[in-house]
């Protein structure tokens, strides 16, 4: 059985967090293939995007919305970064920033400093999937387990839906 990366699994015991982990085959960790294969939808699956401010010193955040939504990051990210600019973290950084795997970076066991804002509509979600910390494995839980993290911030307007396809 996989499990989660260990700093993610060390975080949600010191947190007290109650939470599932599911299973993934590694080629099935991005959202789309995941709630195909495994049967959940994108109003399920919450994904953390690290986002960085474009002037020195450089200052990261994780934001966590829903896979069916889209991170309002010129706006309300640069807002609550107090940045004139905000785009989102180039994969290289943040990988080494999180030290977790690409297709697997969740808002659990970031290092202390990155502030978490995460989408009130994620909080509106009976369930959500989270990432592990790998390509191997996912979190599942109640949305309120999050709130026993520390420097979250649940943010109303963080995300917006996504457009329709064309």
């Amino acid at each position: 059985m996989s499990d989660v990366l260990p700093q993610v699994k060390d975080v949600l015991t010191a947190a007290g967090m109650r939470y599932r982990v599911l299973e993934c085959s590694p080629e099935l960790a991005d959202t789309e293939a995941f709630c195909a294969e495994y049967g959940f939808s994108p109003s399920q699956s919450a994904n953390t995007i690290i986002v960085v401010s474009k002037t020195d010193p450089k200052r990261y955040a994780a934001c966590v919305v829903l896979a069916m939504s889209r991170l309002d990051v010129n706006k309300k990210v640069r807002e609550l970064l107090g940045a004139k600019k905000v785009s989102f973290a180039p994969m290289d950084e943040a990988l080494t920033l999180t030290t977790m795997e690409y297709g697997g970076v969740t808002a659990v066991g970031l290092p202390a400093d990155v502030p978490i804002f995460v989408d009130a509509e994620v909080m509106q979600q009976p369930q959500i999937v989270l990432g592990g910390g790998n390509r191997s494995s996912k979190l599942l839980l109640a949305p309120d387990e999050l709130l026993k993290l520390p420097n979250l911030q649940v943010v109303q307007g963080l995300a917006r839906p996504k457009a329709p396809a064309a």
